[in-house]
């Protein structure tokens, strides 16, 4: 992936030429001026070079594993990239800090630097020298090899061939899918589908090696006698139209001399062809939608019956079946996996059972495939040539576990290796970067996309994107090629939380370690781990005492896992690492940064979540770079004075962590005067409300996220006028000082950009109907909690408007005896919570009301003692819960659940699948449905 650091290269150069304009235009001494030139003229000429080269990379990158020569150049250009890279880094850092200090000192690094500025040009001089020695020993040496479409062709055909074929052992787990296909293909179970319809598309999807083709392989070759026309191609990421046709019509077995046919000749004929015939087409692996629009055409649609099956690994290629015939195949089963991996281990047993000393072994190498058909029946092959013993078995785990993946599961390693030169460069890096974390680690939405954007993998690629909205979108592509997978979604289906697979994430490591992306420490092994000339190091292993702990100059990020982690023993590496941009020390148990932080000016991205930081020293004001500190469930309680001087921060977490009888909650941070100068934050969280933050944050108009807490009654106006003036606001949470402060807001006016909203405090009586009323505009907003709210039956009604909302949660909010939902409110809600409500006795819902509702909870309302009035309206309701209600109302549910005798509460609730009630004074908590 060597064009991933070129490309992500040739932006920062990119950036750094960009200073150019800003320093010729002010005052610089004679020497200064000349020296600078001639940085910036070999910058530029860099720049140049490696735009020419950047497209070469990504051809070349195809055939490194099978032309050495291809492999020494592309490793070449890597390192002369990072030589780059440090050189450009180097450079901004000295700039910056002339910019700092008095007049004198200022002078004084300006003359000093002098010298560096020609020590700088000198290295890039040589380096461009070692750069077009490169690329004329690549041309001396270069075997003349198939480039392009028929090395392309060819890497597609030898796989096509190599998975098509299926072995009976290999079919575990694929019943249902497999009776779903043949019944959609053929319509047997359910009358002659092929009658009722002419032309119908479905498509299996799902991630690489998850066994695809294994199965649509197995049921082509079940039906194909049931058609006229059979035929099957693999498809290639850079599939050729007029080649793909001839392929098609080829398998069709089409007479006549088609290789010689003009691609609308050619169209012509299959169509020709197939009219009047039953006929079938698998095409395998497709990679994008745009393969489906140029051939379709060719195809009859009258006077015949077509099925085609599209196999894909992409989520935008399922999307082309018909209605709702799509197959997303997931990972086995523990019980299909262990059966498909004694099949392949013990082939040649009579009985293909696994010898009880080994079976715990065994566990161990199928809980690290996590369910892929491929890596188990991979190891299981390469087990059953090994001797059945504990040692032999612990040789081959111990290889996988330390990223051996290439000997040790090579097909899956192949099949996810086309994945990874499938990505463009951008999204390689960000791929890569997710593969540093630990085995199973969930990956959150927004903390991931902080960090791409702090590492400078994502840019603005027009002016009406911001830089999350790319990142949000590098995401989702990630996940639509099934190398991410998704572990929650909101309220909303947008994607909240993911992870690697354990398979692509051993693939991606050794991927990530061969092109000096980064390498992780596991605290395992004998030898020493060396971070010498690496890039990103994620320590995942409490003991330090095989790391390394110098020479790593060239690190731009370190993250640290491990509560008990002694982060003290990494200062050595601290101190080597001057160009160091992220650090993440989330989780562990640090109370103090070592001082070797603070002279990272270069630190974009400073992660202490989590940790028992208890203060943050004024020299954090030496961080000028720092984009994101998240600082959220620390021990702090205020940031320093000189926080306001890091004028690119853009987001600021922080909230201390402390324990109450009931549970643990997260307190405010007192922030200092002055955090108007902070112009670019898009967050603040969580900030105590003072009289003077209040008249400051009002400048803050970039804000996508505020949380404020400890607010009181007379705060409230300060609150509301600084609200008003953030047009883009997305999320707000307003805490309440206490329980019983209530919260004027009668003049908040709300952004339509919100979707998120948090009132935490009581709302004074009267003008809460006009409030709430308010809200008719804010047809973005999806998500409300309210608590202490003091809320009645009447203005309960008012809440309507907000006709978008889809998960309401209300906490000690409602006060009345009676709940109603008329016909036609909430028509988007999917989640409703209600909690804490004393004096609720009935809740009565209309036909016509909350249509989406997929979850409904009721808890601690202690005079409830019937199910909701019409809940058995709530067609798309799945999930409900009572807990806390009146004891008789779950005594009642308890008592009928198998009795004959069916209750009126029981008929209304009979339609929904998952029901549980519990009392939590008596430890019940069940299931009844």
């Amino acid at each position: 992936m060597a064009e991933a650091v070129v490309g992500q290269l040739v932006v920062t150069l990119g950036g750094a030429l960009a200073k150019e304009a800003t320093i010729f235009g002010g005052a610089l001494l004679g020497k200064e001026a000349s020296a600078l030139r001639g940085l910036f003229g070999k910058i530029c000429d860099s720049k140049a070079e490696l735009e020419s080269m950047q497209a070469c990379l990504q051809e070349a990158e195809q055939f490194k594993d099978t032309d050495k020569t291809t492999a020494i150049f592309v490793g070449e250009i890597r390192g002369f990239a990072f030589q780059i890279e440090d050189v450009v880094d180097e450079f901004t850092y000295k700039l910056e800090d002339c910019k700092h200090g008095g007049f004198a000192g200022k002078m004084k690094k300006r003359l000093k630097h002098i010298k560096t500025w020609r020590r700088l040009a000198a290295k890039l001089q040589e380096i461009d020298v070692k750069l077009k020695d490169a690329k004329r020993r690549k041309q001396d040496y270069a075997v003349v090899a198939g480039i392009g479409g028929s090395a392309s062709a060819a890497k597609s055909t030898s796989r096509g061939q190599a998975l098509h074929f299926t072995r009976d052992e290999d079919l575990v787990g694929i019943e249902e899918n497999k009776e779903k296909l043949i019944r959609w293909l053929t319509g047997s179970g359910g009358g002659d589908y092929l009658e009722q319809s002419n032309s119908k598309v479905t498509t299996v999807w799902g991630m690489p090696g998850v066994g695809k083709t294994t199965l649509v392989a197995h049921v082509y070759n079940t039906v194909k006698l049931d058609f006229d026309a059979v035929a099957w191609v693999t498809v290639s990421e850079s599939y050729n139209l007029e080649d793909l046709l001839k392929k098609i019509a080829a398998e069709f077995g089409i007479a006549g001399n088609i290789a010689n046919f003009e691609m609308r000749r050619l169209a012509e004929s299959v169509n020709n062809y197939l009219q009047g015939k039953k006929y079938i087409l698998v095409l395998d692996d497709v990679w994008t939608p745009l393969v489906w629009s140029e051939i379709r055409n060719a195809f009859p649609t009258s006077n015949c019956t077509g099925r085609f099956i599209i196999t894909s690994r992409k989520h935008e290629v399922s999307q082309l079946a018909t209605g709702e015939s799509a197959v997303h195949l997931e990972p086995l089963e523990a019980h299909h996996s262990w059966v498909l991996f004694c099949n392949g281990a013990f082939w040649n047993h009579v009985d293909k059972q696994c010898p009880l000393e080994l079976q715990k072994l065994a566990w161990k190498f199928i809980a690290k495939c996590q369910g892929l058909p491929i890596a188990i029946a991979c190891i299981g092959r390469l087990l059953s040539c090994k001797p059945p013993t504990s040692a032999e078995w612990e040789n081959v785990y111990r290889g996988l576990d330390s990223q051996l993946v290439k000997d040790v599961i090579p097909d899956a390693h192949m099949i996810l290796k086309i994945s990874l030169e499938d990505l463009p460069y951008n999204l390689k890096n960000c791929f890569l970067h997710c593969a540093l974390f630990p085995e199973n680690y969930v990956l959150q939405r927004r903390k991931t996309m902080r960090q791409w954007i702090s590492a400078g993998f994502i840019r603005e690629k027009e002016e009406s994107r911001t830089l999350e909205e790319v990142a949000d979108g590098y995401l989702a592509e990630l996940v639509n090629r099934s190398l991410l997978q998704v572990v929650k979604r909101n309220y909303a289906a947008r994607l909240k939380h993911c992870r690697m697979h354990e398979v692509i994430r051993l693939v991606a490591l050794n991927k990530a370690k061969e092109e000096c992306f980064g390498k992780v420490y596991s605290g395992s092994g004998t030898g020493a781990f060396s971070v010498e000339g690496a890039r990103r190091i994620s320590v995942q292993g409490g003991n330090l005492e095989h790391l390394s702990r110098t020479a790593a100059t060239h690190l731009r990020s370190l993250h640290v896992f491990g509560r008990y982690i002694n982060v003290d023993l990494l200062k050595p590496i601290l101190t080597s690492s001057n160009l160091l941009s992220m650090l993440d020390l989330q989780g562990t148990c640090i109370k103090m940064l070592p001082n070797e932080v603070f002279n990272f000016f270069n630190l974009r991205y400073l992660g202490l979540r989590y940790t028992d930081l208890e203060s943050l020293p004024d020299a954090v004001r030496r961080l000028q770079n720092l984009e994101v500190l998240d600082a959220v469930h620390s021990k702090l309680t205020y940031l320093p004075n000189s926080i306001v001087k890091l004028q690119n921060l853009r987001y600021l977490y922080a909230s201390s962590t402390f324990s109450t009888s009931e549970n643990v909650r997260a307190g405010g941070v007192k922030v200092p005067s002055g955090i108007q100068h902070l112009a670019g934050l898009r967050a603040l969280q969580r900030v105590k409300a003072t009289p003077e933050f209040l008249h400051e944050v009002g400048a803050l108009t970039e804000l996508r996220t505020l949380d404020v807490c400890d607010v009181q009654s007379e705060h409230s106006a300060d609150l509301s006028n600084a609200i008003t003036k953030m047009s883009h606001l997305v999320h707000l949470a307003i805490v309440a000082a206490a329980e019983n402060e209530v919260m004027w807001l009668e003049g908040l006016y709300l952004p339509p950009t919100l979707s998120w909203l948090a009132l935490r405090g009581k709302l004074e009586k009267t003008s809460m109907p006009q409030l709430f009323s308010s809200w008719s505009h804010l047809n973005s907003l999806t998500r409300l909690q309210l608590v202490f709210s003091n809320i009645d039956e009447e203005t309960f009604s008012c809440l309507c408007v907000l006709r978008g909302l889809r998960f309401l949660w209300l906490r000690k909010a409602f006060e009345g005896k009676r709940l109603y939902f008329y016909t036609g409110s909430f028509p988007n809600l999917t989640h409703l919570f209600i909690r804490s409500a004393a004096q609720l006795n009935q809740v009565g819902i209309e036909k016509g009301a909350m249509q989406n509702l997929i979850e409904l909870s009721l808890t601690d309302c202690p005079e409830l003692k019937f199910v909701p009035d019409g809940i058995k309206h709530l067609a798309s309701l799945e999930k409900l819960i009572l807990e806390d209600t009146s004891e008789e109302l779950i005594e009642k549910l308890l008592e009928k659940r198998y009795s004959d005798e069916c209750s009126e509460d029981a008929m209304q609730i009979s339609h929904i699948r998952n029901v549980t009630v519990g009392l939590s004074h008596k430890g019940l908590w069940e299931r009844i449905r």
